[in-house]
């Protein structure tokens, strides 16, 4: 304990850093509270390492409870905008270049089977199609090919 109380300043901006990397790396910026706190305790670290602040716990204690306060009302907007961004575009996979033949007839309901890959998925289309119809797929979602006529 001794050891971290001589050298106050480097442990703190240490922590701050362990802090940042487990927010940005582990949690994928889901919760902002550790960014918060290793951008304070980095600060704090680092003024008190140029003597702007005393080198002492009550100073870290009070310096960090400032700091991310003033951080959390600072960034949390912008930061939850920024997450709430997300792109919506189509992912592109194997299934793009995928064409087949229908054993049966294809509807908005969902009804009719195809096995592709191990795995049977449910068949929908926007508009009937009927038996024999040579179809490629349009569309992926969780167990479901949405298919059109070629």
């Amino acid at each position: 304990m001794q050891f971290i109380i001589d050298n106050l300043p480097q442990a703190l901006m240490i922590l701050g850093v362990l802090a940042l990397i487990i927010e940005v790396a582990v949690l994928g910026m889901s919760t902002f509270i550790l960014l918060f706190l290793g951008i304070s305790l980095f600060a704090t670290g680092l003024m008190m390492n140029f003597g702007l602040l005393d080198a002492s716990l009550t100073t870290a204690l009070w310096s960090n409870t400032l700091i991310t306060a003033a951080c959390a009302l600072l960034l949390w907007k912008p930061l939850k905008r920024m997450q709430e961004n997300v792109d919506s575009k189509d992912v592109k996979s194997d299934f793009a270049e995928l064409d087949f033949v229908l054993t049966n007839d294809v509807n908005e309901l969902g009804l009719s089977t195809y096995s592709y890959s191990g795995i049977t998925w449910k068949l929908k289309s926007q508009q009937p199609l009927s038996a024999g119809t040579h179809v490629k797929v349009v569309k992926k979602e969780v167990g479901v090919m949405w298919v059109e006529a070629i």
